[in-house]
């Protein structure tokens, strides 16, 4: 009995036991169900099934034109899982893929390869780096038809990650203006636009199979939405002068940087916007957006002074002011003019010979008792606000008022002439192209319109902000201003063949750590043209190295606007009408072109000498001919222009050789038969002793 009870006491302790040990795991269980389960199971779904994010492509952006500046290219990260790989499709074709690798790459020879591939199959790599470079499309495509890469991820080993990247065609072009984007940086139209560009992500399940290989689900697909394009204002063979134009300057002076804005008169659509500044190694890059970066102006801003004046109808520019030889006192302070012996004259002689003392002597007489009368005015032009450009990064301007501390007896002549207020270049370009477009100031703007393939969504429309002056004020301005280039500090700019109208700047810096005394001055040239019927406004604003040797407005960045305006008309010849073109045609150092070709050459040049008597010296020059069937329909002179690139397209070689040898360029010609091709493009700017090529049919 003793041992009979012995073994039921075990029994019982063992049965206890299983039993707690039962009713722990279930409690355990229950536990787990309801803290943890939900986490779990989550966990067990994601080890068989996840979401895949679809990306979204970033829209382009265009010109109105159709160019592309800006675009994203997929690149890829390419790894192998040798783990997956047969070892008699690793044998068999190990060599094959050794030498397709190498082939493409080129970095390292097949044996080379052959002995890394060898050494990783043997470890069981599962991640092996083909390259630590990304590779581009095409070279993607060529790697997954190689030997055993071909068999995908589950047998070849063959592991893709794809990326994109933002590329601009064009480089440093616009680069500032476009932006960049990039995962921790975004900047100009690429972040103002960011909404649009960048689109809606989509979204997949996928399905863990056979071979750690994940499979969608079909019907799961959430299709991403694409970002919309944006189509921007700019003209990039004006962006392209510019940037050349203003590089030379920037070079030839080692200034610190510069800006070049092209405003379209009528609606305020930025053409053209180049940053250029001085790099440590003494080269130029888009590196800060200069335009917008308020400084003092100097006498551009003059501009304002007349404007209050005329407004106020305190004056007439045909009126009388005495400069005083160039040197005024205005409180303890001595205001000169750059270039002393200035008297009396009419005010828009002060104007145009941009005299400080004469500026600041009106302005000072006629709103010393009220002084906010002036300040007001400035505030009306709306130069206390943002120009309102669709781009990130605008500064606040700086115009003091009389109720400010900082204030003075002299704040006001200074302030005339462009001293002790800070407005920007677009400011301004803003400002003069009202006076272009008969006082309506327009708000600058960079894009036209938004599209979704291909489709307009969105249009942006000239906008208004005010109007600086009725047209008898606008009127007495132009007469200013044109006569800045005809005879004041501007003359010697203008072109045989279009009027030009404008003002020069050039101002002391002090700013940023740089005092009046370190000699650094900021040069500017800002106009309109054709200035009867003005189409382009563009500034020009350079900002010279310390004692630099040429410093004046004229000098520095008035030869940037005649090349940048040069190629605005040769883009133009015949398009607009008028002044422009008579003004060509009266021009005697016109150079005549164009080749008439026609089945009957002897029959057509008679028909020439008839419809057109030229003196027999005159008879072998070229004229362009338009023929109806066989008959000549008009004979003209065509009109080229010097040291502009003509269209060369479609002549005959011996006449565009004597059209580029008179201007005394050096032609190579490759080919036989007319011009089919031109190494320099129509409209560029060309200089004598210059090579180009041309390709013939």
């Amino acid at each position: 009995m003793t041992i009979k009870k012995d073994i039921r006491f075990r029994v019982y302790i063992a049965f206890t036991c299983i039993c707690l040990l039962g009713c722990a795991i279930i409690i355990k269980a229950a536990l787990i169900q309801i803290h943890e389960g939900p986490k779990l199971r989550a966990m067990a779904r994601e080890m068989h099934t996840r979401f895949d994010t679809l990306l979204a492509d970033r829209g382009n952006i265009y010109t109105e034109d159709g160019v592309l500046l800006s675009s994203s290219i997929p690149e890829f990260d390419v790894h192998i899982d040798f783990s997956v790989m047969d070892s008699g499709l690793f044998a068999k074709n190990i060599d094959s893929l050794c030498l397709c690798v190498s082939r493409l790459i080129m970095d390292k020879t097949a044996e080379q390869y052959k002995e890394e591939f060898v050494r990783a199959y043997e470890e069981g790599e599962k991640y092996y780096p083909l390259s630590h470079r990304k590779f581009k499309y095409f070279e993607y495509e060529a790697l997954r038809s190689f030997p055993i890469f071909n068999k995908g991820k589950g047998r070849g080993g063959f592991i893709v990650d794809s990326k994109e990247k933002r590329v601009n065609p064009y480089n440093m072009l616009a680069f500032r203006t476009i932006g960049i984007f990039r995962d921790s940086n975004v900047s100009g139209l690429e972040a103002t636009y960011n909404k649009a560009l960048v689109g809606e992500n989509g979204r997949r399940v996928v399905q863990k199979s056979t071979g750690n290989v994940w499979v969608p689900i079909e019907g799961s697909e959430l299709e991403p939405q694409n970002g919309k394009d944006i189509v921007t204002t700019l003209d990039i063979n004006v962006q392209d002068v510019a940037e050349h134009a203003l590089m030379s300057i920037l070079q030839k002076y080692e200034c610190l940087y510069g800006t070049c804005i092209v405003m379209e008169v009528k609606t305020g659509k930025i053409k053209t916007l180049v940053n250029l500044g001085r790099q440590p190694d003494g080269s130029y890059w888009e590196d800060f957006n200069y335009a917008m970066m308020p400084t003092e102006p100097g006498s551009t801003f003059k501009l304002v002074t007349l404007l209050s004046l005329l407004n106020d109808k305190l004056i007439n520019v045909d009126q009388i002011v005495d400069a005083e030889g160039g040197a005024i006192h205005f409180g303890n302070r001595l205001m000169r003019d750059s270039h002393l012996g200035l008297g009396a004259m009419p005010i828009w002689k002060a104007f145009a010979e941009s005299s400080n003392a004469a500026m600041a002597k009106l302005a000072n007489a006629n709103y010393k008792d009220n002084p906010s009368q002036f300040v007001n005015h400035l505030l009306q032009f709306h130069l206390d606000q943002p120009t309102g450009i669709d781009l990130f990064g605008e500064r606040r301007t700086v115009i003091i008022k009389p109720t400010s501390t900082s204030w003075s007896n002299t704040s006001l002549p200074w302030m005339a002439t462009g001293y002790g207020v800070q407005i920007t270049p677009l400011h301004t370009c803003m400002l003069y192209n009202s006076i272009a477009n008969d006082g309506k100031m327009m708000k600058p703007y960079l894009v036209s319109a938004i599209k979704e393939y291909g489709k307009e969504v969105k249009k942006f429309e000239p906008t208004e902000i005010v109007k600086v002056g009725d047209s008898s004020v606008v009127a007495q301005i132009r007469k200013c201003t044109r006569a800045v280039v005809t005879e004041g500090t501007a003359k010697g700019i203008e072109s045989p063949f279009y009027t030009i109208s404008g003002k020069t700047g050039t101002a002391q810096v002090a700013d940023k750590g740089i005092s009046y005394t370190d000699g650094v001055y900021q040069g500017s040239f800002v106009g309109y043209m054709p200035a009867d019927q003005p189409k382009y406004t563009i500034c020009v604003v350079i900002r010279t190295k310390p004692h630099s040797v040429a410093y004046y407005g004229g000098a520095i960045a008035a030869p940037v606007f005649r090349m940048v305006a040069d190629k605005i008309f040769s883009e133009n010849i015949g398009a607009w009408g008028g002044p422009l073109d008579s003004l060509a045609r009266n021009n005697s150092g016109a150079v005549v072109a164009k080749s008439a070709t026609n089945r009957n050459y002897q029959t057509l040049f008679r028909a020439i000498q008839k419809k057109l008597p030229l003196p027999n010296e005159d008879k072998s020059r070229m004229m362009e001919v338009s023929t109806d069937s066989n008959r000549v329909a008009s004979v003209v002179p065509k009109v080229m222009y010097r040291n502009i690139m003509p269209d060369l397209k479609g002549m005959g070689l011996k006449d565009a050789v004597y059209i580029l040898e008179t201007e005394g360029l050096q032609v190579q010609v490759k080919g036989k038969g007319k011009v089919q091709d031109q190494s320099i493009a129509p409209g560029t700017i060309v200089n004598k002793g210059q090579n180009i090529i041309l390709q013939l049919s």
